[in-house]
């Protein structure tokens, strides 16, 4: 288990943590455009069955030591999430599925949108969970990253499989073994954010662009193609398109693809490193190709048909936000039926109907096809079998590896 230590950043990890704040995945509220599109979400289909999950133990040190539950005497549970990250009724004065499960169990929900961004959240409650403290949250909501890092120092707590015979049974294999919690002892996802490639048809003369490669080496894309300026998208993408694993990459091979992407810099292919403000550029035609995130290219798609995108044959990055019960938490039982209450398909389904990110819950499609049939059928909304087995999710970082890559990462990029 990871020892605590007082955070000694970087300048170069806190530049990074700006990027990511103010441009990046951490700048995007949920929902923003979502709202005048009335476009929804996405989601996997197929159920699993209980015994075929083939889940394999943690193999991990033990968590947070189980404090005492107090969910059978008090029928409440708090849940911390992000902004626009949680159905809305037509009317906005409640929201649905979070009604549906209090009016089946008995247990309130004190749903709080108090989460902006992964590291000042982690700074609100880092010192009670250091401290040994209760944070006033049962269930959290974190990117994978730093759930990593909460599991390592032991400041979540170890999941009842027994109070969550749906998440166990549902949870899509895309999901299933991320390498900071194998068998998702400690955590279950909430979404998927797939990194994708989107072009700009009418930009490329009516060429599709599919690969890192094309991005990369076309001449007729030159200076008008961007990569994104979060460090595990692009290098990630990068890797892929190399025939390199995200999840197994050794120091020689990101070397390799910081030097494939700064010859592209140097003949001025690419044309700048960004954070979601690609988008207005794309839709304009001002970048032809780019590496974005695939619920901007949704929202793009509703406004402006000459935007495609692609899934690259060599295979595209998955990042995804993540549910944990935080040590001392009094309600962790009914935090874990929480937990459950959202792998059931129905549930999933509207959920997935709302936020505009991949569900991660087997079972799905027939559901949300009830609710709108153009997203069950939508393979950006609703990743099929192959497009989902190509997904693959950037490796955990040692301290020394994160400082290290961020630091060539912001030389490339001119950050």
């Amino acid at each position: 288990m990871e020892s605590y230590e007082p955070e000694r950043l970087s300048p170069v990890q806190l530049a990074a943590m700006r990027r990511s704040l103010t441009s990046g995945r951490g700048a995007l509220t949920r929902r923003s455009l979502l709202r005048a599109s009335g476009m929804g979400a996405l989601a996997l289909g197929g159920i699993a069955t209980l015994g075929a999950c083939g889940i394999p133990p943690a193999g991990r040190a033990e968590g947070a030591a189980a404090a005492d539950d107090h969910s059978a005497k008090e029928k409440v549970v708090n849940f911390s999430n992000w902004t626009e990250y949680m159905d809305v009724s037509d009317d906005e004065k409640s929201r649905p599925t979070l009604a549906a499960f209090t009016k089946r169990t008995g247990i309130k929900v004190k749903y709080t949108e108090d989460i902006n961004d992964n590291v000042e959240f982690f700074g609100k409650i880092k010192p009670q969970l250091a401290a040994g403290q209760n944070t006033g949250r049962d269930l959290i909501c974190v990117t994978d990253w730093l759930a990593a890092r909460i599991i390592r120092l032991g400041w979540a707590q170890k999941l009842d499989p027994s109070n969550l015979p749906h998440a166990f049974a549902n949870v899509s294999a895309q999901f299933r073994t991320p390498d900071w919690d194998p068998g998702r002892a400690y955590s279950y996802p909430w979404t998927g954010i797939p990194t994708v490639i989107a072009y700009n048809v009418k930009a490329t003369g009516g060429r599709k662009v599919d690969s890192v490669t094309q991005l990369l080496d076309d001449p007729k894309l030159k200076g008008r193609v961007s990569f994104l300026s979060e460090m595990r998208d692009t290098i990630g993408m990068t890797l892929l398109d190399q025939g390199k694993d995200p999840g197994k990459f050794t120091d020689a091979d990101f070397d390799g693809a910081i030097g494939r992407l700064q010859k592209a810099v140097d003949k001025k292919q690419i044309r700048r490193f960004t954070g979601n403000d690609y988008t207005a550029d794309l839709s304009k035609g001002d970048i032809a190709a780019c590496v974005g995130w695939a619920g901007d290219i949704v929202q793009l798609q509703t406004d402006n048909p000459d935007i495609k995108y692609a899934i690259p044959a060599a295979g595209y990055i998955i990042s995804s936000d993540n549910l944990l019960v935080p040590a001392q938490a009094r309600h962790k039982t009914n935090a874990e039926k929480l937990i459950d209450h959202y792998y059931e398909p129905p549930v999933a389904a509207q959920l997935a109907a709302y936020i505009n990110y991949v569900c991660p819950v087997d079972g799905v499609r027939d559901e949300l096809a009830r609710i709108d049939e153009s997203m069950a059928s939508n393979t950006l909304i609703l990743p099929d079998r192959e497009m989902a087995a190509k997904s693959r999710s950037f490796r955990s970082l040692s301290t020394a590896e994160e400082t290290a890559y961020e630091e060539k990462f912001a030389k490339l990029i001119g950050a």
